[in-house]
């Protein structure tokens, strides 16, 4: 896949949660069309979150892509592994190796500019 559309397309096809850090990254997503649950870290203990959200199995973690997205995702995606949750990284390495996007708030507009 080489558009966010398409990745988007492929998203939505699965049932497969997605996290993010806050609100503004949840109304990113909406807006390139994303229809999948999405869960925002909003703050709450990362480990907090993995225990809520362990119930699913395969989840996608959309933190930035900057250094202290890369440390939450890190440190989540442990919590995550550790309840027996398989981590689905192949959009975010996506957005890392073929875009210059580095923050999920801003991917509708990217997203706009690659069409």
């Amino acid at each position: 896949m080489d558009t966010i559309s398409e990745w988007v397309e492929e998203i939505n096809k699965s049932d497969k949660l997605i996290i993010v850090e806050g609100k503004k990254d949840l109304g990113a997503l909406r807006g390139v069309g994303i229809r999948n649950r999405v869960e925002t870290l909003d703050g709450n203990p990362l480990y907090k979150v993995a225990e809520d959200t362990a119930p699913y199995k395969y989840i996608i973690i959309l933190t930035d892509l900057d250094k202290e997205g890369r440390k939450i995702y890190g440190r989540l995606s442990a919590y995550l592994q550790s309840h027996g949750c398989e981590i689905d990284n192949r959009f975010r390495e996506f957005l890392l190796k073929k875009t210059k996007l580095r923050q999920i708030e801003g991917i509708k507009t990217y997203s706009e500019r690659e069409s």
